[in-house]
């Protein structure tokens, strides 16, 4: 059976203080972030972090419901162009978010992954609670509090992976 999450981030500045959450339902949650990160680290967060909570079901179709573009085309499309090019651009700049894209790239091996767009902020419940969620964890970096992180996947104990936007090195992340 295939197991369906959606995953998005949010920053309230762009970078600013940045959210990430996915869903699988009321139950099932994970959410998190930084006090200082952009949307798209956020969105690349998120799916990540899903990909780690079910890899224990590695064996079973995962449905990823996302509302960001660049995700979707990062993983889809344009990575296997950037791996070859040494994980630069075709016009040779540096890929933004390397450390992100290069986990995302690893954790995405041997899975049966499958992502799907959704409009943002148009009533799609499931993307309209991990908006929720991935904005209250970065509403609560803003606050300098700590966001819920939610129960995580039943079943699953799996760490959230060590990503951090600001750290000092490397700078591939902005």
């Amino acid at each position: 059976m295939t197991l369906t999450a959606a995953a998005d981030g949010s920053a309230l500045g762009n970078p600013g203080p940045a959210g990430w959450a996915w869903v699988v339902d009321e139950q099932q949650w994970r959410a998190g972030g930084w006090p200082r990160a952009t949307n798209n680290q956020g969105e690349l967060m998120a799916v990540l972090d899903l990909l780690h909570a079910t890899a224990a079901r590695a064996d079973e179709p995962l449905r990823i419901l996302c509302d960001s573009q660049y995700v979707i085309n990062s993983v889809t499309r344009w990575m296997p162009g950037w791996k070859r090019r040494g994980w630069r651009k075709a016009d040779g700049r540096p890929v933004l978010n390397r450390e992100l894209l290069e986990q995302l790239d690893a954790a995405l091996t041997g899975r049966d992954v499958r992502f799907e767009w959704v409009k943002g902020h148009a009533g799609h419940p499931l993307n309209e609670a991990a908006d929720l969620r991935a904005r209250a964890a970065a509403t609560a970096f803003q606050a300098g509090r700590r966001p819920d992180g939610g129960p995580g996947l039943a079943g699953s104990s799996a760490p959230t992976p060590e990503v951090s936007p600001h750290r000092p090195a490397p700078p591939t992340l902005f």
